[in-house]
């Protein structure tokens, strides 16, 4: 315990160690924190004080370097003076021997030009003479190929005058071959000239028919039927023709497009898939002379030509449908195959349908069973309940049963009691 003793009062207190432990913390706090505001006060003073005598000396300090400064540049001015006008005089003098220099080097080309002009003029001369001598050559060889191309140009002319007289005899022998056969014998030519075509070639054509068409059934025919068939008997493509001609000298002359109808007519009912009209008629039209001309836009699959373009459009045709029949294997084997995939999706969905159908079946008998398993044992559960309460009742009575006494049946009863007793006596 300590003692303090109040100054006013003087009277003395005991106190614990903490509390006077407490109580010196706040004095010395208060003393040390006078201590410290005053020695801030006296720091602040001594710092200004400070930095004003560090101004004033570096104040002085740059005075005197820039006093110092001041005259080294005056110096160095001095000094640049006299070096730029050393450095004049020394570029003044290398230009001058610069351009003493290159007033020798001009003079030196001036010389060297002048006796180039002579040399050129003498090369000038030269290369004018040898070109002279070779325009004399050039214009020497013209005229020999001149001589030499006016003779082949007469060869070709007589060797052109010669088949021009060669074809025009060969019409004139066709001209008055004409005259002399009928107009059925024309027509007869024309057909003979297309099978001799064909039989020519026939070797290429191993399983093709070429016959004429003598079917009338239907009150028309063509005049020949072209059908080839694979190695497998599959028919590969057919063709129907019609061969047209006439004398010149015919009043009434025909036209190609008199004949598409009837054509057409004959290839739908002969079932030929084209329809080809070889024909001489027309003769100036340039439209049929030309090569193969198509006239599908009118009538399907149809063509009209000239006698020269009977195998080429035979052979065309049939390489196409060719072509096209591969086509169509290779479509009818997809086909078979979607067809296959289709029978195997539908297989899965008619399992699928009729296993979800049986599992639906399955499942409601299922339900069902559950729901009726659940009615019975509800139904036990209260014939369960009601049993017990059967058993809860004969127990119950068999209690009552075994109270039953004499003394319970006679009690408020005096007659039975007599009667009872008697009977015990």
């Amino acid at each position: 315990m300590n003692e303090i003793k109040c100054p006013k009062c003087k009277t003395v207190f005991q106190i614990n160690e903490t509390d006077y432990e407490s109580i010196v913390k706040q004095i010395r706090n208060k003393e040390f924190d006078k201590e410290i505001t005053l020695r801030d006060n006296q720091n602040k003073i001594e710092r200004e004080n400070a930095v004003k005598l560090a101004e004033a000396h570096i104040k002085e300090e740059m005075m005197k370097k820039i006093n110092s400064q001041t005259v080294e540049i005056a110096k160095l001015k001095s000094e640049l003076e006299t070096k730029e006008k050393e450095t004049q005089n020394k570029l003044e003098k290398e230009f001058q021997e610069k351009l003493n220099k290159k007033d020798l080097k001009i003079s030196e080309l001036k010389n060297k030009i002048e006796i180039g002009q002579s040399k050129s003029e003498l090369d000038i001369q030269r290369a004018i003479s040898e070109k002279d001598k070779e325009i004399t050559t050039l214009t020497n060889e013209l005229d020999i190929k001149n001589k030499e191309y006016q003779l082949k140009e007469n060869n070709i002319k007589e060797t052109y005058e010669s088949k021009l007289k060669d074809k025009d005899e060969q019409i004139a022998y066709y001209k008055d071959f004409k005259a002399k056969q009928s107009t059925k014998m024309i027509g007869e030519s024309l057909e003979q000239h297309c099978q001799t075509e064909f039989n020519r070639l026939r070797p290429l054509f191993k399983n093709a028919y070429f016959e004429k068409d003598n079917d009338v059934r239907s009150g028309s025919k063509g005049d020949f039927i072209f059908r080839d068939f694979d190695e497998d008997g599959g028919e590969i493509v057919s063709i129907m023709f019609e061969m047209k001609n006439e004398a010149d000298e015919t009043a009434t002359k025909h036209k190609n497009e008199n004949f598409f109808k009837e054509l057409d007519k004959d290839r739908k009912e002969k079932n030929c898939e084209y329809a080809v009209l070889v024909s001489l008629l027309e003769a100036d039209n340039d439209y049929y002379n030309d090569g193969i001309v198509d006239v599908s836009h009118i009538y399907d699959k149809m063509y009209v030509i000239r006698p020269q373009f009977f195998i080429p459009l035979i052979t065309l045709i049939r390489n196409l449908a060719s072509k096209s029949l591969e086509y169509r294997k290779e479509l009818e084997l997809v086909k078979n195959q979607n067809i296959d995939i289709t029978h195997f999706e539908e297989n899965i969905n008619t399992f699928k349908e009729g296993f979800s159908r049986n599992y639906r079946l399955a499942s409601e008998r299922f339900k069902k069973a559950i729901e009726e398993i659940d009615k019975t044992i509800d139904h036990l559960n209260k014939t369960k309940e009601n049993l017990l309460k059967t058993d809860n009742n004969l127990r119950l009575a068999n209690n009552k049963a075994d109270d039953l006494t004499i003394k319970k049946l006679t009690r408020n009863n005096p007659t039975m009691t007599k009667m009872f007793d008697e009977l015990k006596d």
